[in-house]
């Protein structure tokens, strides 16, 4: 199967924007879970600088600014996936208590990056709370992938999914107390609990498949761009955890980019000088194509 993800951002502005400067990730990664074939970025009005680069988790990243006044600016990301399958491994054996010390058997190259995802991020802070709430997933379930398993459980049994409760500014301790948010939301619980203990954990963006296959239920956060994490295991590597549906990431989910919260990887962030007051109309449509 491949997909074609469109990926359509439209800011209008009530005055002219006299220059804004942007960075998106919006080129799906190609790595051992899939490939991105090709991949277009159309920005209208034309930008005076468009800069590709490579950021430092791996993230493919564009740079570009706008410098004449403008009302409006369409982005547009157009991609072809298509999902590898994967082999089965063995589950992995991983304990949560040794894994500094598994950790440390690691080739130092491949243990600095994967330290940065233990420390505390901007938008996954260490909280007590937190903690205290993810705790009985550690206290039932002695290994790394078990006790992130049941953690992404009980986020999805005890929260409830609630676009309209929070925004990018919402904190994670209101989301935690009011036990409601959406899927950046609660990998962003996840990955904050995890890293309490220890662990390395990373913030996921992607795509989910806007149209189930047959027989399959529809699932929560399929319209938009979508969110999930992933947990270090030294045994296995990554395993990815969605706590928005309680599944594991299947052949429906595309990656965008990864990094230590939302902020590192968010689709499309800027600045804009003037402009006044602004409508931003976001469309994601994951296509099957055969």
């Amino acid at each position: 199967m491949k997909y074609r993800v469109i990926h359509r951002t439209e800011y209008e502005y009530s005055e002219l924007a006299a220059v804004c400067h942007n960075v998106a990730h919006l080129s799906p990664r190609t790595d051992a879970g899939q490939h991105c074939s090709s991949h277009y970025l159309s920005v209208v009005p034309q930008p005076a600088i468009l800069d590709e680069r490579t950021d430092h988790y791996g993230n493919r990243s564009v740079y570009f600014s706008i410098e004449k006044p403008h009302k409006t600016m369409v982005v547009t990301a157009t991609s072809m996936v298509e999902p590898r399958p994967v082999e089965a491994t063995e589950p992995s054996a991983n304990l949560w208590r040794t894994f500094a010390a598994d950790l440390e058997r690691m080739p130092p190259a491949e243990q600095a990056l994967i330290r940065s995802y233990r420390l505390e991020s901007p938008m996954a802070p260490h909280l007590p709370e937190l903690r205290a709430f993810a705790a009985p997933s550690f206290e039932a379930h002695p290994t790394v992938a078990g006790a992130a398993a049941d953690l992404m459980r009980r986020i999805f049994s005890d929260f409830t999914y609630d676009p309209a409760f929070t925004t990018l500014a919402t904190p994670l301790r209101d989301v935690l107390v009011n036990r409601r948010g959406v899927c950046q939301d609660f990998a962003h619980l996840a990955v904050a609990g995890l890293r309490a203990y220890g662990l390395a954990a990373r913030y996921v963006s992607g795509y989910l498949e806007t149209q189930p296959p047959p027989g399959k239920e529809k699932l929560a956060g399929a319209d938009a761009s979508h969110a999930w994490l992933a947990v270090f295991a030294p045994d296995r590597g990554w395993i990815d955890l969605d706590p928005t549906n309680n599944q594991h990431p299947d052949e429906r989910y595309i990656t965008l980019a990864w990094g230590r919260d939302y902020a590192d990887v968010a689709p499309l962030k800027g600045v804009v000088f003037g402009g006044g007051s602004h409508r931003m109309t976001v469309s994601v449509d994951v296509e099957p194509m055969t």
